[in-house]
């Protein structure tokens, strides 16, 4: 359960806001920035312990499992990865039980986000067959300067 308030009623009342932390998650609105979570620690190990369990069990079924099969599990959830070669459908399956894990043990499920755009990124292009085919052809001569990153 999560309760929201205000970020004035946090400096208002913060006993109260405490006591609605016991009894479950609180998030505090701020306008100028990003709401806040507050949760007891003890909860939070717990569920850091639990995802952790998650990730390792969900890790030992996907090793066990043919790479067909836990590719065809996980396309239910990532439909675009039907797109990818069926050898890059099983390294895909690969990273993400890699990256579950490591987001779990972490507690930094940035990790598994940041594979997931990669795949996804990797099967946009797999799904342009012009485009792959571009990027397979060998490269010649110089293009010149290589322009900075552009943010997402």
């Amino acid at each position: 359960m999560v309760t929201e308030v205000q970020w004035s009623d946090l400096q208002r009342d913060p006993k109260q806001i405490a006591r609605l932390a016991d009894e479950g998650t609180v998030r505090v609105r701020r306008r100028d920035g990003v709401p806040l979570l507050l949760i007891r620690e003890d909860r939070e190990q717990s569920q850091s312990e639990g995802s952790v369990a998650a990730a390792r069990a969900l890790r030992n079924v996907l090793v066990h499992l043919q790479p067909e099969r836990a590719a065809q599990w996980l396309i239910e959830e990532f439909p675009w990865a039907d797109v990818l070669p069926e050898q890059a459908r099983a390294q895909f399956v690969h990273d993400f039980a890699r990256a579950f894990q490591a987001s779990a043990e972490l507690g930094e499920w940035s990790v598994l986000a940041q594979a997931i755009r990669e795949w996804r990124s990797t099967a946009l292009v797999y799904a342009d067959p012009e485009l792959t085919r571009a990027l397979a052809e060998p490269i010649d001569g110089d293009f010149g300067p290589v322009p900075p990153p552009m943010g997402e």
